[in-house]
Order: C-alpha cells, then structure tokens, then sequence
C-alpha cells in the first residue's frame, strides 16, 4: 500500500499550513510537522485556513529534524528547495514517499540539501531574482499532485457530479 507523507519542516505563516492541511485531507496525505513552528496547533489562523478538513487529517509532530529522522529512519524523502538541480517532475516517486519543505524564509538547510542531491529536486521558475520562490501551499500542492498522478490517483473520487442537473 502506498501512502503519501508531507514534511514541513519549521513552519512559519498558519495560513500556509492550514492550507497544506486541507490538501492533506482531501488527498490522504499523513502530514508530519517538524518543530519548532512560529505559531501554536491551535492557531485561529491555522484553523481557519484548513476550515472544516481537521477531522480527515492524519498530522504527526516532531520536535527537530533528529526526531523526525529517528521516528522515520527508513523514509524516501524528496527535498523541495529552489537550489535543487532536477525537476521534481522527472523524479518517479516511490510508494511511501516523504516530500519535504523548508520553512517559509530560509527553506530547507543547506547541509540536508548536499547531503541528499539525488533526491532534491525544483519547480522550474522564471530565472530572476525578483521571482525568489513559490507560496510554500502551492508548491506542496504541485509536489502532491505530481506524486499522486504518476501513483494513478489511488483512492481519489476521479468524477465529480454536478448537483442540479445530469451530465
């Protein structure tokens, strides 16, 4: 069975994770959240931001990357960061495979990154440095969805219905 894991790793803006937690949801994602956060689990703004999905969330805290290691010695982990040489496109993920985020303002750390280049890849983006990186919810959602379509969206409702009328 394959399962898809997100890793934030010291997160910062509530919304932004809210917003993770709802993709989480809704795909099945296990969300595993690396401390230490700028806000409080119980944030309004968090809560918000994942309205009414916390009850189909599966969201496991850690209390530094060593912990997070430790609990998950043997995780396939693909590391998003905007210094990544490789798409994340051209990578085929693996069945339980970890996805992991660096916080908002500095990313992941460097050291993670150059110990791990086979398995950090990148969103292509316009080369200018104006244009520093994506809104982290979005990345996550592009890394998702990407893991899911080449899986065969398992478990996912693939019709939709309209609610008035037939199609």
């Amino acid at each position: 069975m394959t399962s898809l894991n997100i890793v934030l790793v010291e997160p910062q803006i509530p919304q932004n994770t809210g917003n993770i937690a709802r993709t989480c949801a809704a795909t099945g994602a296990v969300l595993h959240l690396v401390e230490p956060m700028a806000f409080r689990p119980d944030d309004a703004k968090l809560k918000r931001a994942g309205l009414d999905y916390w009850h189909l969330l599966d969201i496991r805290y850690y209390k530094n990357l060593e912990d997070f290691f430790a609990r998950n010695p043997n995780a396939a982990c693909y590391y998003f960061s905007t210094k990544a040489r490789q798409v994340y496109s051209d990578v085929a993920y693996p069945g339980d495979a970890f996805l992991v985020f660096g916080k908002e303002t500095a990313g992941l750390p460097e050291a993670l990154l150059r110990e791990n280049p086979d398995t950090c890849v990148r969103l292509p983006m316009l080369d200018n440095p104006a244009a520093r990186s994506l809104n982290l919810s979005n990345t996550v959602a592009v890394g998702v969805y990407e893991v899911l379509r080449q899986w065969g969206f398992p478990g996912l409702l693939r019709e939709g219905k309209l609610t008035e009328y037939e199609w």
